[in-house]
């Protein structure tokens, strides 16, 4: 790809987004690897963590988060960088997501690995994700109501770099979100 682009990767916790990400970002002669989390965490005080029973006024946060994370992008974007926004963006907000960001060509890379892999790679790692969610609970999001836009992979018998690659090779075609 020539042009700047932005790339979507998102997917569970324990999926292997930042991983992915990270690999993906350094594919590229001029990128950025975009951690949407990072708006989560510069709340201070009174931050609203998403629960599974979050009413949709709960999450306000969360999408001022989205909104944060898709003008970045945009504007990293405006100045040359491909970028490679890396969040949980799941549910009916990835559509919400994809409509905040105004650059295109935009593309979107779905990890989805089954969720015995996840939990057996949340229990492998350092920092944990899960808590208030379960793996199911959010799996169940991710596979009942996020809607089936850009490239979907069951990344369960890749490695990271495997699944870089397969991205690179179908994002193009098979995750490409089309204009506003």
């Amino acid at each position: 790809m020539d042009q700047p682009c932005i790339i979507i990767v998102t997917g569970i916790m324990a999926s292997g987004k930042s991983t992915v990400a990270q690999l993906l970002a350094e594919r590229f002669e001029k990128s950025v690897h975009l951690r949407g989390d990072t708006f989560r965490k510069m709340i201070v005080n009174n931050r609203q963590e998403v629960r599974p029973d979050s009413a949709d006024a709960d999450l306000a946060q969360l999408r001022l988060r989205y909104r944060l994370a898709a003008q970045a992008a945009d504007a990293y974007a405006a100045d040359g960088f491909t970028v490679i926004v890396q969040d949980v963006i799941v549910g009916r907000l990835l559509s919400e997501f994809v409509r905040l960001v105004a650059h295109r060509p935009l593309y979107t890379a779905v990890l989805c690995p089954r969720p015995e892999v996840v939990a057996q790679r949340e229990a492998g790692r350092e920092k944990k994700g899960y808590g208030i969610w379960t793996v199911q609970e959010l799996d169940d999001v991710l596979r009942g109501e996020t809607p089936r836009i850009g490239l979907w992979l069951d990344t369960s018998e890749q490695t990271p770099e495997e699944t870089a690659l397969d991205i690179m090779r179908r994002i193009w075609t098979e995750g490409a979100i089309e204009s506003k």
